[in-house]
Parts: C-alpha cells; structure tokens; sequence
C-alpha cells in the first residue's frame, strides 16, 4: 500500500500549530488501513490514519459525525486532508476492552471492573442501535446499505470457501447452500430497520480514562438487533463464561426496552440464529486470514470459536431444519485436524500430507509453526515412465517400483528415525500436534508413496497417536 507520511505530519501540524517531534506506526490487525501515533511537545498525542479506500472513509466519517451529534462516545475527526485518503483522529490509547479483559482474566470469574465495562458497553448498545438510526444516512453504508439477504450470503459463502474447504470439512455444496437460504429466510423475518454495527466486539471497544468509546463502525449498515449483542457475547478469544452471557443478555434486554418497544420473545426466537451466524461469519474471517493470507495468529482464534459452535450445538433452539449445516458443524467439533481442537486434549495426533510442489508447501493447521518437509523429488521417479503415469503411490505396481531402489529404502529408514524420534519425545512432552509432509513433482506418486508408508508405520508402532492421512493432489 503506497502512502505519505509527511501529509499526515504536515495535517498534524497544521492542527497542533506546533511541530511534530514524532510519528509511530500502530501494528495493524485485520484492517487494510494504516494508523499511526503522532507526538509533540506540551500536546496530547494524535492518531493519523491512511485508508485509500474513499467509500469506506465516507462512511466513517458520516457515521462519526452522527454519533458525536448523539453525545455517543466515538473518536473526534480533528482534520481531514483533501484527498479524503488521510484523517486525523482524538488518541484514545492502546487499551481495548479485550486487553483489560485479558490482564484481569480470574479463570471462569469476570472481575468486578470488567464486569463493569461490560456492562456499561451493553448499556450504551441501544443508544447506538436506536438513537443512532434517527436521522441517519443509510445510504452511505459500505459496502453494504443493509444486513439483507445478499450480505448473509457474502458471509456464509465467506464461511464455505475460506473455512470448510481449506480445512477439508466434507460436505455436500447443494444441500448445505439449501440450509443456508432456510437460515438466511429465518433471520430475514426480524425486524431489522435498526443500526447494525457489524463488528461490535472487545477489540473494538476502547477504555479510555475509565470510560468505554466504539472504533472501526464503518461497516455499519441497516439491520436487526441480535446482530450485534451476539458479535459481542460470542466474541472468540473473549471467551466470555456463558453464565455471564446469560446475565448480560437479560441486561441487554433490560436496557432495550427502555428505549424502545420490542418484543422479547420474538428477539429471544431469533437470538440464536444469529449468534450463529456471526460465529460463521468470524470463521470466515479466521480462515482467509490465517490459511490464506498465513496470518497465524488469525488461526489461534479458531479454537475459541469451534468452542462456542460447540455449546451452540447443545443448547440451540432453531424452529428450522438444517441438517446439512449441522451435521457440518458437528464435524468441525470433532476434527483433530482443527487447530487447538481436539475431545481428547492429551492425545497427539500427527497429519500426514501429500502435496506437489508446484501448488505450494500445505499450511500447518496446528497453528505450532511446522513440523516436517521431505523433498522427495531427488528420487527415481515413476511418473516419467509411461505404464505408471495414471496411477499413484497407492497402486502395487508404484509400491514396487520405489521398493526396488536402495536409496529410496535409505530415504524411508532416515525418515522413520527422525518422526520416531520427534513423536517419542512428544508424547513424553504431552504435546499435541506434530506434521510431516511429502512433496513431489506433482503430488501422484513418490509423496503419495512415503505418505502411506508412514501412516501404516505410526499406527502399527504408536497404538495411542492419532495418525491423519491426506493427498492433495490425489
């Protein structure tokens, strides 16, 4: 992303009337926009912004003005440059509602100040849900003006390619689109002429001077109520103690009625629909950023949410029919090869893959950062000869082939002492997760070949490791 920091220094400058000492680039997380942290002598600190995307500050900046005018607590827009691709904002520091939470983190207990953030967040919630849909300009909302049909779809379809198939989930696409139109026909029946802040979770949720301020509404748009108390409550990494989700939940609801007439039990009908949603949504968001992108730390928040369908998948209480997503949700929670996930959290499952070079190493789905890469193309080939060409490393003929070569038979015993060494000293270790991978040319024969060889060896050898075996190429 090409930007200038002198314009936002010169913008800062130009505001402060004063110099800049100097500028810090604030880490991103999953935004595409730049923030920076503007200082000067004897002046409070200045946040600087760079986003090329001209609808999406648009939105922003409506949206900030709008809030401000309600007395709702967001940051103050103190300068805009004439491009509209870099702003100036009020510095409300680095502590977000998820870092105070996780500094003062009692097990399955919240403590008594972090109860009481999140209660004034929820308390605050209505205001922007219904206060701030008076007078406000929907049609600014990017890239979506509402949470209709066509946004539900972007999600679940976000949750299908960036998810389900990069983790390998089995499912049938027809049946599982046919549940997602009977999920999306549920929640389409709320009413949804409310603001819809799209993301509101801890992170976006500043504690600043012991009081509670919202960031990163741009996506907001038109849309239903349990959007958003849902986004929170079921927020991943959170973690929130479903006792405290139940109490907060009845607060929330408590608080709605104060500013608006609703009814509960139809809300209550539909709660759960929308928790799941957002769940799938945010694995979405999980999956194109950690397998995709190969932004590890996206796939550290993977656990927290297969745990939370978990608990869904118990308690939910859906008036609908959808047995395919079920039953896809089902496998998700009982997949070892889902990263920090398993029902046996002592047992050390080792993934076995073949791949072809040409596509690309596979990404290590225990988030542990490695494992094993054997590089098999420095051996006799079968591929090349024209009777082998069709089959794979599975076939007899293959089988022989590679057992007739003495260093095809010195690549196998190096490999086996090297796994046996690491999984002994695992399972000593108690740790969980251990990939090997095997690559070729094209990912048919010679890594199929020692794939299946290693997976035979484990689980005659290691009667207690769960051993997974996958051909990518196959």
């Amino acid at each position: 992303m090409s930007y200038n920091e002198s314009i936002l220094i010169n913008l800062a400058e130009k505001f402060n009337q004063v110099p800049c000492i100097k500028i810090e680039k604030i880490p991103q997380s999953g935004s595409v926009r730049l923030y920076f942290r503007l200082f000067f002598e004897n002046r409070d600190s200045i946040v600087g912004v760079y986003n090329a995307d001209l609808k999406e500050n648009h939105a922003y900046f409506t949206f900030s003005h709008h809030f401000l005018s309600k007395q709702i607590r967001v940051p103050e827009i103190l300068a805009i440059d004439s491009s509209c691709q870099y702003y100036l904002l009020s510095d409300l520091g680095d502590e977000t509602l998820y870092s105070f939470l996780s500094t003062h983190r009692e097990e399955e207990e919240l403590s008594e100040e972090t109860f009481h953030y999140y209660r004034e967040v929820i308390r605050q919630l209505p205001l922007l849900q219904i206060s701030g849909k008076e007078g406000f300009d929907f049609s600014v909302c990017y890239p979506r003006f509402a949470f209709d049909r066509q946004s539900m779809q972007w999600d679940l379809n976000y949750f299908k390619y960036y998810f389900l198939k990069l983790t390998g989930i089995s499912f049938d696409e027809q049946l599982l689109e046919d549940d997602f139109n009977t999920l999306i026909d549920f929640l389409l029946e709320a009413e949804s002429n409310y603001f819809l802040y799209r993301d509101f979770q801890s992170r976006n949720i500043m504690i600043y001077r012991k009081k509670v301020y919202f960031i990163d509404f741009q996506g907001g748009r038109k849309g239903p109520l349990q959007y958003d108390i849902a986004s929170l409550l079921y927020d991943g990494k959170a973690a929130i103690p479903q006792k405290y989700r139940e109490q907060f939940l009845e607060y929330y609801l408590d608080e709605l009625e104060k500013v608006t007439d609703f009814n509960r039990k139809d809300f209550l009908l539909r709660y759960d629909g929308f928790v799941l949603i957002r769940i799938l949504q945010a694995l979405g968001t999980y999956g194109f950023r950690g397998y995709y992108e190969k932004k590890s730390h996206f796939l550290l928040s993977i656990p927290y949410a297969v745990r939370n369908i978990a608990h869904l998948l118990k308690t939910m209480k859906l008036p609908i029919q959808i047995p395919v997503l079920l039953s896809v949700l089902k496998e998700i929670t009982e997949s070892p090869d889902i990263p920090g996930f398993s029902q046996d959290d002592n047992t050390l499952t080792v993934s076995i893959t073949s791949f072809s070079y040409k596509k690309g190493i596979p990404q290590d789905l225990s988030v542990n950062g490695g494992g094993f890469v054997f590089d098999c193309r420095a051996l006799p080939n079968p591929g090349r000869e024209p009777q082998y060409a069709s089959l794979t490393g599975k076939d007899e003929k293959v089988v022989s082939y590679m057992k007739q070569y003495k260093q095809t038979v010195a690549f196998q015993q190096n490999v086996f002492a090297l796994i046996d060494a690491s999984i002994d000293n695992y399972l000593e270790r108690r740790f969980t997760r251990l990939m090997v991978n095997f690559g070729c040319t094209g990912g048919q024969h010679r890594s199929v070949y020692f794939a299946e060889l290693l997976a035979a060896h484990l689980k005659e050898k290691y009667h207690t490791v769960n051993v997974l075996l996958r051909h990518t190429n196959l």
